[in-house]
């Protein structure tokens, strides 16, 4: 017994020795390839081996020719081991390449697209997510593309709505500074008017802004959807008459919802504002809540004779307004994206389809929870 354990020291002795220097030369090697890797972890595997049999050799637990005999052995095996691990090294590094030209043309601003042929677990896995990367890349681009173009839109359209209430405000005030106005209040009346579509407007911008920079406050209180829906119809009731449009608010569920009232009145206002402008006069806007499996459903049904199916995509973007048909004689295009824009801090969603004869407006909220006793 206790010569088994003085040549397991030795063995471990010689070997401990053996593989602290494969540590410290895996260290200098650490930026080389794979494969010196590997055939460094094979050497050592065999050296390990060897220095342990020849520290046994030495305390003369083995005679010389045993000695002869596991050397044969081990360089027989050291052989095999090596080519082993260059193989193996061989087509890690290969696999390794290939998935690097993947990621560079997937760098260069195209598609990933995985290699062919098998490839390690964990290179698999790497794959695996550089595609699903590389997906989120694609829409993140199409994303920044489609604001992009929002934008320019945008920009286009302010530019043009506000150069016409410009020049008119500057005509009118030029009238009234000559003393040349034939009828003083009238050109004060149309002022004040163009003044408050400006400020309309400003107001949007700014409304518009701290929704897209995430810092639109809300103050939620448990309302019900029932009186939210009746101050929106009664606050556009006068639009509605002098459109000669019939507002209809008959299916309405008193169901209570966490919101912030002002904020979502908004919302059910600007939805009417639309709805009205769109549908022709002798024309139906409706109005119905019911509970849906996701919450609360709220629509807004116009007569407008429906939207392109190639612009439903797009009702809601900044600065849409469809057609010259379809455009309102004031407005920047910002009410839709603004109504989006407020139902998702609200944790909603807004949806828009055809209909016979018209197009519905559809705003999903949650319902207010229970409340404490």
């Amino acid at each position: 017994m206790r010569d088994m354990v003085l040549i397991a020291l030795y063995a471990f002795a010689g070997a401990a020795v053996t593989g602290l220097a494969g540590a410290g030369a895996l260290r200098l090697l650490r930026r080389r390839s794979l494969t010196t890797s590997l055939a460094v972890v094979a050497a050592v595997g065999v050296v390990a081996m060897l220095a342990g049999t020849l520290a046994v050799a030495w305390a003369m637990f083995l005679s010389p020719h045993d000695l002869t005999v596991v050397t044969t052995v081990v360089a027989m095996a050291a052989v095999v081991s090596l080519a082993t691990a260059l193989l193996l090294g061989h087509r890690v590094v290969a696999s390794s390449r290939e998935l690097a030209r993947a990621a560079r043309s997937f760098g260069d601003g195209g598609d990933f697209t995985a290699p062919d042929g098998p490839a390690p677990a964990e290179l698999e896995a790497l794959s695996r997510e550089l595609a699903a990367t590389s997906a989120r890349l694609a829409e993140s681009r199409d994303r920044e593309r489609a604001l992009e173009t929002s934008r320019r839109e945008l920009v286009a359209w302010i530019s043009h709505d506000l150069r016409t209430p410009l020049a008119g405000l500057r005509a009118m005030s030029e009238a009234l500074e000559d003393g040349v106005a034939t009828d003083p209040g009238r050109y004060l009346r149309q002022i004040r008017t163009e003044v408050e579509r400006l400020n309309d407007m400003v107001g949007d911008l700014f409304e518009l802004s701290r929704i897209h920079a995430g810092t639109l406050p809300l103050t939620p209180a448990r309302i019900s959807l029932y009186d939210l829906i009746g101050d929106a119809l009664a606050g556009a009731d006068p639009l509605a008459r002098e459109h000669g449009v019939r507002l209809v608010g008959d299916r309405v569920a008193a169901v209570p919802v966490e919101v912030d009232g002002k904020e979502m009145s908004r919302v059910l206002g600007n939805l009417l504002v639309n709805a009205i402008r769109r549908t022709p006069a002798d024309g139906t806007v409706a109005v119905a809540a019911e509970p849906s499996a996701e919450g609360v459903v709220v629509s807004v049904t116009d007569g407008c004779g429906g939207i392109p199916e190639e612009d439903l995509p797009r009702v809601f973007d900044t600065g849409w307004r469809g057609t010259h048909a379809r455009t309102p004689p004031a407005g920047a295009g910002l009410g839709l994206a603004i109504v989006r824009g407020i139902v998702e801090a609200h944790r909603g969603r807004t949806t828009v389809r055809n209909i016979p004869g018209g197009c519905r407006f559809e705003v999903t909220l949650p319902v207010a929870g229970p409340t404490g006793v």
